[in-house]
């Protein structure tokens, strides 16, 4: 599907989708492999460049991460970033040895080499360290082309075979020049072209779904978050009056919800959309239970429960079109070789051995801001595209404890107090999400001349660029001050508010 690509191989570092999102806002498309992969599946990948992220290992360390040595031989170019850099080094046999100072943040690089993956960047700029090994000795046919003050050796060049590594991170913004060095890399080495474009992408996905549908009927769960918006718009583009929507109203939906999307929808792209009031359902099922886990499979497999009994009503479906974005693909599947499932996503597969359905993704491949970049090319309101991520099972993980229908409404009303007065500060577009959580703990309060014992509220408000890593949101104290006040006079059954001030890692973004 795409020509020119980039493969990053994965060795655990914090940065590494980073790296991919840089490649692919240089219009180059990128994609991430776990570092064990198979010499098979990169040669069926046919990148044109491969780079080597950081992590967390040594090179010396008993499992040190490893790729296969037959990277090396592909005759593609290769870069190297910080670990990888290090263990370009050690298999080329140089030496590689615990760094006396551990290099950390910020550092002054002095480029010993201006050509090729420093054209054009200045002699002496700020880089981001982030290791505590250092190359001690070069490797053979390698040439230090760079070095800090405390770092004699902070970048290598292996030119004949277009071999390049940094002891730095040129993904991060704190590195000054770090785009321009990637640039070099893909246009100057790779000799990649700036091909990948939203434009280029719906031409080719609405072609693609086009020729695998055929004549077939397809179906599509609508939640009123953007990725199944989009997806609904992409696949609608395809295929017309082929697609039917499914909204499902689970009970633990904000306010208005169901309306609203059902009129966008219609409105603007006039589609075929079933709404199923299911709250009831849902609600029942959830009586008593306070896991969050099993509160994720009861709405999951409520879910599509409900679904099929309405996609069954429907003559000639054959497939069943989904918003799984490439975050969860990485995060559901512990896809990347030293990363951990966090969380069971709500998009599941267990509709298709019951239904015989197959499965239609579209923005699998997709970061959650290229989503929004795609819906905006594809001329959806900023309403849905801006849409801060909200859980697929709703408001039932914000809601500690117990779901009950009197719980439900205590959040709903908090909620849309909170998104409200952020909107009203002009700050909803400046976060990635803002909501309220409801804790399973009462506290004392005085309200008027009388003691009350009532719930507590949480304000989670974060920014982050794709949900993969957040940092809690210094929201201004009025701000604060008006969502606090009016949460406890306005919600009742509320005598407390409490602001969330963790940030993910180590915490998540959601509190379940």
């Amino acid at each position: 599907m795409h020509e020119e690509k980039i493969l990053v191989l994965d060795f655990g570092s914090q940065y590494t989708q980073l790296i991919a999102r840089r490649v692919r806002e240089n219009k180059v498309y990128s994609e991430l492999f776990p570092y064990n992969v198979p010499l098979n599946k990169i040669k069926e990948f046919s990148p044109k460049g491969i780079i080597l992220s950081g992590g967390p290992a040594s090179v010396y360390d008993k499992n040190a991460p490893l790729p296969n040595k037959g990277i090396f031989e592909l005759g593609i170019p290769i870069l190297g970033i910080c670990y990888g850099m290090q263990l370009m080094a050690y298999l080329f046999g140089g030496r590689v040895t615990k760094s006396k100072k551990r290099e950390y943040g910020r550092a002054v690089l002095f480029i010993d080499d201006k050509k090729d993956i420093f054209r054009g960047i200045n002699q002496k700029s700020i880089v981001w360290m982030s290791h505590g090994d250092k190359i001690l000795q070069c490797p053979k046919m390698f040439k230090p082309i760079a070095h800090t003050y405390n770092s004699p050796v902070a970048a290598i060049a292996d030119k004949k075979r277009s071999l390049f590594a940094f002891q730095f991170h040129p993904e991060v913004v704190h590195t000054e020049y770090g785009n321009e060095m990637l640039r070099n890399f893909l246009f100057n080495i790779c000799k990649c072209k700036p091909l990948w474009t939203m434009s280029s992408f719906i031409e080719t996905t609405v072609d693609g779904i086009r020729k695998r549908v055929g004549k077939d009927r397809v179906v599509c769960a609508i939640s009123g978050g953007v990725d199944s918006a989009v997806t609904a718009v992409l696949v609608h583009r395809a295929v017309k009056r082929q697609l039917t929507c499914i909204f499902v109203d689970n009970g633990v939906l904000r306010i208005g919800e169901a309306m609203k999307v059902e009129r966008t929808l219609k409105r603007h792209f006039h589609m075929n959309i079933v709404c199923v009031d299911a709250s009831r359902r849902f609600l029942n099922k959830l009586k008593g239970v306070t896991d969050p886990e099993l509160k994720r499979k009861i709405i999951g497999n409520e879910f599509i429960r409900v679904f099929e009994e309405e996609a069954k009503r429907i003559k000639g479906v054959r497939f069943l079109a989904q918003g799984t974005l490439y975050p969860d693909v990485i995060e559901s599947t512990s896809f990347r070789g030293p990363s951990a499932t966090i969380k069971s996503h709500h998009n599941v597969g267990g509709l298709l051995k019951d239904m015989n359905l197959q499965l239609i993704e579209p923005l699998r491949e997709l970061f959650k801001d290229e989503v929004r970049a795609l819906g905006r090319e594809l001329g959806m309101p900023e309403e849905i595209i801006n849409r801060h991520p909200f859980p697929g099972p709703g408001l039932a993980i914000r809601i500690i404890g117990e779901v009950t229908p009197e719980r439900c409404e205590i959040i709903r009303k908090a909620d849309a107090i909170v998104l409200e007065e952020i909107k009203k500060a002009g700050l909803y577009n400046e976060l990635w999400q803002a909501f309220a959580v409801l804790l399973p703990i009462k506290t004392v309060g005085v309200m008027g001349d009388e003691r009350t014992y009532e719930n507590v509220v949480a304000i989670r408000a974060v920014k982050s660029v794709d949900g993969m890593t957040a940092d809690w949101a210094r929201i201004p104290y009025e701000v604060m001050g008006s969502i606090s006040n009016r949460i406890i006079n306005e919600v009742k059954g509320v005598n407390r508010v409490v602001f969330d001030i963790s940030s993910k890692p180590p915490s998540t973004i959601e509190w379940e």
